[in-house]
């Protein structure tokens, strides 16, 4: 039975964290994660939880701790943002190639510089290459459900990776919107217990964790760890289904918001997802064929899924809230270009920069962008690849 209830999103996070009931949770405050290592540490002291909370002096320390819990055994999990994610930097490329399947809430944050508190996918796009898997919420709804997913996606023997569950700092961790939140039970035995097939205390089978790989065996372990995450597509299709079971509500690697007939669409991922559909709503009434896909599974990056997705349409506004630095657009700009091209989906694709620090996106620029999609395909428009979206 559901439970209708108020959260934000760090609330939500935490509650399905207390339904979980991990073994260990080493963490370091950051702005905007703090509140959820505050909200676990509450549960943990008022009894309601028997997790092993430890506190670090850093976030290196953090993964770190990490690392040795999940080696050791132990359900795990951490929390952080920003800066944070970059200081374990080192440790992220360890819990993946380890294949130690702990799982870390993001709450995205521009990495400074300039110094930012406020949200934008910097944070999580510079870890894209860290061999973990990340999926992004666009509401507090989506926060708590994808948090629910994580262990059963992480531990699947077909899997055994990392998972980054992220969301959107101050806009979706802190603002309070209506919930749905399972009752412990459905919860506690759709994740079930941890049963480690290999751990450093398991006194009958002793194992190394970590060792130096000489370079007869570095390269198949990398190549061992891509095909996990390429298997792990499947496995998050297979635990959303069984999701949907207890839940009713239904998730894939992507979500297509009226673009069964679209000939114009926008690729977003994220907060932002809810502004473009608004506008799609306020357009569909004025007769435009217009729609969103908004990408929920960034790692493993679903570049034929996509294409096949978008085959249908005229052009696409790629939205990256994200600067790459590589003087031709953001990561998704990048990405789904490469998987459009090498999938033979010879559309129009424009990517946009948005929302950098905290810069409102609003309904009237997508409106804006609509129309340039049309005017590109409908007049021949020249457009500027890689333009930022409300630049002063």
């Amino acid at each position: 039975m559901a439970i209708k209830e108020r959260m934000s999103g760090n609330e939500a996070v935490s509650f399905a964290i207390r339904q979980v009931n991990p073994d260990v949770m080493p963490a370091f405050p950051i702005t905007p994660s703090t509140e959820i290592p505050q909200m676990v540490s509450t549960y943990i002291s008022n009894g309601e939880i028997d997790t092993e909370f430890i506190p670090v002096e850093s976030e290196h320390s953090s993964m770190s701790a990490a690392i040795g819990a999940e080696a050791a055994g132990a359900r795990t999990l951490t929390a952080t943002s920003s800066a944070g994610l970059a200081l374990m930097w080192e440790e992220l490329l360890l819990a993946a190639s380890n294949r130690l399947p702990l799982v870390m809430t993001l709450v995205n944050r521009t990495l400074s510089g300039p110094i930012n508190i406020n949200c934008d996918h910097s944070d999580g796009m510079g870890a894209r290459d860290t061999g973990w898997i990340q999926i992004y919420a666009e509401n507090n709804q989506e926060a708590y459900d994808n948090f629910i997913q994580a262990y059963p996606i992480a531990e699947d023997a077909r899997v055994h990776l990392p998972v980054m569950i992220c969301q959107d700092g101050f806009i979706t961790s802190h603002a309070v919107e209506n919930i749905e939140l399972l009752e412990d039970k459905p919860v506690k035995d759709f994740v079930g217990e941890y049963e480690p097939e290999e751990y450093l205390l398991n006194p009958g089978k002793p194992i190394a964790v970590g060792p130096y790989s000489v370079s007869n065996y570095a390269m198949e372990a990398k190549k061992n760890q891509e095909e996990a995450l390429e298997n792990s597509k499947e496995v998050i299709l297979e635990v959303a289904k069984k999701f949907a079971e207890i839940s009713g509500r239904e998730y894939g690697l992507f979500e297509e918001y009226k673009t069964a007939d679209a000939d114009y669409i926008m690729l977003i991922m994220g907060s932002a997802a809810g502004t473009a559909k608004e506008a799609v709503d306020h357009l569909r009434s004025k007769g435009k064929k217009v729609g969103i896909l908004k990408l929920r599974v960034f790692r493993p990056f679903p570049a034929e899924e996509i294409a096949q997705a978008l085959k249908g349409c005229k052009a696409v506004a790629i939205m990256d809230r994200c600067e790459s630095y590589n003087g031709n657009g953001g990561p998704l700009g990048s990405e789904v270009t490469q998987g459009l091209y090498r999938s033979k989906v010879m559309i129009e694709a424009v990517n946009y920069i948005y929302g950098l620090a905290g810069r409102d996106f609003t309904v009237n620029e997508v409106y804006d962008i609509f129309a340039e999609l049309e005017d590109i395909v409908v007049n021949g428009k020249k457009v500027e690849q890689h333009k930022y979206i409300g630049l002063r």
